[in-house]
């Protein structure tokens, strides 16, 4: 790439030091890390630079946003294959995953009957009770005269 005005405010490196203290980390712990690839840098001699990009980068898949996001597709993933949920999880965290999943494929503005619920369950698992059950004491819906809404939820 050639060094050109704008190719140079891009290129602003920062050394393992600076690294290190602008993540509040041990400076051998960068340089581990430099080595290893987890955080992408240059090494020029022996000394490692690292561009603010790849500074963002390594920020960004190191995210607890990113990583909470992670979990939550691996657990779909491990539960619901071809589209069917092959059991109901029974750790607690993990459930309500795969409850929040399945309540967010639901319009969120519909009232929906028994029924219907009961029908859209169906297509996912055969204990349509449990699952009905569970969206409604974990909160994720409201049941009143037979009628089931979803709520507003994170």
């Amino acid at each position: 790439m050639p060094i050109t005005k704008e190719n140079q405010a891009k290129l602003n490196l920062l050394t393992a030091g600076e690294v290190a203290e602008t993540l509040k980390m041990n400076p051998q712990v960068v340089v581990r890390k430099l080595n290893a690839g987890e955080i992408e840098g240059y090494k020029l001699g022996k000394e490692w630079r690292v561009s603010e990009e790849q500074l963002l980068a390594y920020l960004h898949r190191h995210s607890n946003k990113n990583r909470q996001k992670d979990e939550k597709e691996k657990v779909v993933g491990n539960f619901i294959q071809d589209g069917r949920l092959k059991e109901i999880p029974a750790t607690r965290s993990k459930r309500l995953v795969i409850l929040k999943h399945l309540v967010g494929m639901l319009d969120s503005q519909k009232v929906y009957t028994e029924k219907e619920i009961n029908e859209f369950l169906s297509t996912f698992h055969e204990d349509v009770c449990t699952l009905r059950r569970e969206m409604i004491g974990t909160k994720l819906m409201v049941r009143s005269a037979g009628k089931y809404k979803r709520t507003t939820w994170k």
